[in-house]
């Protein structure tokens, strides 16, 4: 089981790596190719609605050809697209190449966390929130690398560097054994003998709805403004602050680096304070800091916030998933794919307005908008505790009247 857990923690280093890539070197990118911010953010949105089907597509996938053979599949896709980008075709190929990168990353990230909630026998959050942790690592080391090779003029290895990451890691999947687990990856459940019926779908109660809504609202606005945020910091600071593109590309490093620092940490302190209680903190904390990094002009103070900013949302996504599992249990695999696809759909939209922001007005237009969406994501927040609480005091009252 340790072995599954670690070949998790790479499989999402790399979609970290990847999820990444185009907005490390977004600012190279689109001047060789002669583009604005608006195309630049039509690449990241294909990226994300191909993410968006990768996700949608991967219960059925999985049923037909198991588990393992679908990893492989998104896996080989990543490589594929991350190859294909590497050659630099003409634009109008990049972006049908694009949604096949989201497919490939989209499918290792719903598959990945289907197998450890189902497979991990105990400490499934713990498990999941180390997985995690390397995503953040591969968020935080490519920024890093691009860096480096766009200092000494060599962004265009970028590509090669994550086609490669996807590439061992596809083949590690090939080839190592799992123990017992392995059974369970390949199996295909539809296939089952006697099983001719399908069972019947089970559908949400309708009291759950207002809660459902509100998760999937969350989630969307959740990834689509982590997503604009360090697919563009970069952007932003070059034109807020004047830093060149490198020192901009490390400024990605800097969210990302102090985020691994608090998912190591983001579990226990949420275990301890309670679901609710950690969500409103922290989302209120992340709104406070783009607020604050809207109204300053300081490089060294907008670093501090950026990192801060990091270290605040760092277990959102992760609690954010079990507390909504919480409150509609018995629904798991469907709730969670429900709020990892309106994710990835957040993902996809948010960039794209992102870019238009950024090409028709300016940087602090978009950080404007940016912090709009928390203060709505603190509202949805606050409103799910609010019912949660009077759930739990309907069922306390539930018990004490049967009691009598």
């Amino acid at each position: 089981m340790r072995k599954l857990i670690w070949m998790g923690c790479l499989s999402y280093l790399v979609i970290g790596m990847a999820h990444v890539v185009a907005g490390a070197i977004l600012e190279p990118l689109i001047a060789s190719y002669g583009l604005d911010y608006r195309s630049g953010g039509q690449f990241i949105m294909n990226q994300f609605l191909g993410f968006l089907g990768g996700v949608l597509i991967t219960p059925w996938l999985s049923g037909r050809i198991g588990r393992r053979n679908t990893l492989l599949v998104a896996l080989g896709s990543l490589t594929l697209a991350e190859g294909l980008y590497s050659l630099f075709l003409p634009w109008g190929w990049m972006l049908t190449i694009a949604p096949v990168a989201g497919l490939g990353f989209g499918m290792t990230e719903a598959i990945i966390g289907v197998m450890i909630i189902e497979y991990v026998e105990e400490k499934k959050a713990t498990a999941m929130t180390f997985i995690e942790t390397f995503f953040g690592v591969g968020a935080l080391v490519m920024p890093v690398i691009a860096a480096l090779l766009i200092k000494n003029s060599n962004w265009e290895l970028s590509f090669p560097i994550v086609a490669a990451m996807s590439a061992i890691t596809m083949l590690l999947w090939l080839t190592m054994s799992f123990g017992r687990v392995d059974e369970l990856m390949a199996r295909k459940p539809q296939a089952k003998q006697g099983e001719a019926k399908q069972p019947p779908r089970v559908r949400y109660p309708a009291g759950s709805m207002p809660i459902l809504i509100l998760g999937v609202l969350f989630f969307m606005l959740y990834v689509g403004m982590e997503m604009s945020f360090s697919n563009y910091l970069p952007s932003i600071m070059i034109e807020r602050l004047g830093l060149n593109e490198a020192e901009a590309a490390s400024t990605i490093s800097m969210f990302w680096g102090l985020m691994v620092v608090g998912r190591l940490f983001a579990g226990r302190v949420a275990d301890r304070s309670g679901y609710a209680r950690f969500l409103v903190t922290t989302t209120g904390m992340g709104m406070l800091c783009l607020i604050t990094l809207s109204l300053v002009w300081q490089a060294s103070l907008s670093l501090i916030i950026i990192g801060l900013s990091g270290l605040v949302w760092a277990g959102v996504f992760a609690i954010g998933l079990v507390y909504v599992n919480h409150l509609l249990p018995g629904y798991t695999e469907r709730t969670t794919s429900l709020l990892v696809a309106f994710g990835g759909l957040g993902g996809a939209l948010f960039p794209k307005l992102t870019g238009w922001l950024m090409d028709r007005y300016n940087a602090s237009w978009t950080l404007a908008m940016l912090a709009a969406m928390t203060v709505v994501m603190l509202i949805i927040m606050i409103v799910l505790a609010v019912l949660d609480r009077a759930r739990l005091n309907g069922d306390k009252a539930r018990t004490l009247t049967a009691g009598k």
